[in-house]
């Protein structure tokens, strides 16, 4: 049985993580801004009031982990934010919440949760394709590809420190998932659902190892370019 942190399971993707996961008998502690009252129900361990743009509050998540005494096999980190903007109209406030949602939190969860990640453990970061430089054809969407395209560099850059500890770190990208998230994205997409997106990422932790760690791939198993 492994012990899983899964961070943003409030609802969506992060969510059916959550279930999956203790479904198939796994130790998983969801961590959530509210109180995961769902979850709670399906017997997941829930620490609430994790707001991944405060300090305090990640520290409160570190602390809880402490208080459990727990080793962390996987860190999960999904939470994120989705907002659109095109040139000429860009709300900079906007922006600055993009980065400190999708890029700073998921920094400040794996800092706080190093004294849980032994040699063995793996840590994946859903970011986006969006924030691929190789990738993108069609510009807009600043804030969004900003903050994820630095999410991706923070990825890289815990690979680069934590698989010196053993630890392996993959970028994750859930494919085009019906969540909030995407609602009033632009474009006619087939897009997937929550539960689809959850089995792809669990199976791409599933596979990950040191030797695959680094690398940005998408829930179906592609290898995404940077």
């Amino acid at each position: 049985m492994k012990t899983i942190l899964v961070v943003g399971a409030d609802r969506g993707i992060a969510h059916s993580i959550c279930l999956m996961l203790k479904a198939r008998g796994e130790r998983v502690i969801a961590a959530c801004m509210g109180a995961g009252d769902s979850l709670l129900k399906a017997d997941v361990e829930v620490i609430g009031g994790i707001d991944i743009t405060s300090a305090p509050a990640v520290a409160m998540l570190g602390g809880a982990l402490k208080d459990k005494q727990l080793k962390l096999d996987w860190l999960l980190h999904v939470a994120g934010v989705l907002g659109l903007d095109e040139l000429g109209r860009i709300d900079y406030d906007d922006m600055r919440r993009q980065f400190e949602i999708n890029t700073l939190g998921p920094l400040r969860v794996v800092e706080v949760c190093l004294p849980h990640l032994d040699a063995g453990a793996k840590v994946g970061v859903v970011t986006s394709r969006v924030g691929s430089l190789g990738d993108n054809g069609s510009g807009g969407m600043y804030a969004y590809r900003v903050s994820k395209c630095a999410a991706n560099m923070v990825t890289l850059n815990l690979h680069h420190d934590l698989s010196q500890r053993g630890v392996a770190v993959v970028a994750l990208h859930p494919g085009m998932v019906a969540t909030d998230l995407t609602k009033d994205y632009p474009g006619t997409f087939n897009y997937i659902q929550p539960e689809d997106a959850a089995k792809g990422l669990i199976a791409r932790m599933d596979e990950l190892t040191l030797q695959t760690s680094g690398q940005f791939r998408h829930a179906n198993g592609d290898t995404l370019i940077w």
